[in-house]
């Protein structure tokens, strides 16, 4: 839990300044109000005591993730609605809402470094790392129903050939894809070589 204790000539200004440290909206905090505000003396210009209150987060990661999210859809004029589940492995946020296509970019270069700063930014405010997914109105299945077809119809062709053929770069997870796609082939070897960002996965046949 964080908490944050602010002082203000309103409550409610004393509320908005801890909200602003926790950097949370008023729905997710518990709010106590330690001190009303009290003005003293002469027509109140004396004496004056600020309100002091005590705002306090339950700290997410799911939620978390979801606000800096929708925070940066803001920023980028993207209309977009967040959904969020745990699968006990890690926190998923879907993202939803019309033309999200600059939020995935080309093969998802935009998507991936959206769910990096996402990271980043939860793990900033819970001094841990977390795993976050991010995706895009389902881009990530389809886009691993794609390579696992791709990787099919490539070890087909190895096959045949008994050239090895390379693919274009990819990230990590990209790469596990193929990788675990190929993995019960009796004649077909994979993997990678290169350095990130242009690490590459190769299909090969099995020497012997």
């Amino acid at each position: 839990m964080r908490v944050s204790e602010k002082t203000g000539k309103t409550v409610e200004e004393a509320i908005t300044a801890g909200l602003l440290e926790l950097a949370v909206d008023r729905d997710r905090v518990k709010v106590e109000v330690l001190e009303e505000p009290v003005k003293k003396g002469l027509f109140g210009l004396f004496g004056t005591r600020l309100a002091r209150v005590r705002v306090s987060c339950e700290d997410n990661p799911g939620a978390l993730a979801s606000e800096f999210i929708r925070k940066v859809c803001l920023a980028m004029g993207v209309n977009a609605d967040t959904q969020v589940s745990n699968d006990g492995e890690h926190w998923r946020v879907d993202i939803n809402g019309p033309e999200l296509g600059i939020l995935i970019g080309r093969r998802g270069d935009t998507l991936d470094a959206l769910q990096y700063l996402t990271n980043l930014a939860v793990a900033k405010i819970l001094s841990e790392r977390v795993r976050i997914v991010v995706d895009v109105e389902g881009y990530r299945l389809r886009r691993e129903e794609t390579l696992v077809r791709l990787a099919k119809r490539l070890s087909e062709k190895v096959k045949r050939t008994g050239m090895r053929i390379v693919l274009e770069p990819m990230n990590p997870h990209e790469r596990r894809i193929i990788h675990t796609s190929l993995q019960d082939e009796a004649r077909i070897s994979t993997f990678s070589e290169g350095d990130d960002p242009n690490r590459r996965v190769v299909i090969a046949l099995k020497r012997g």
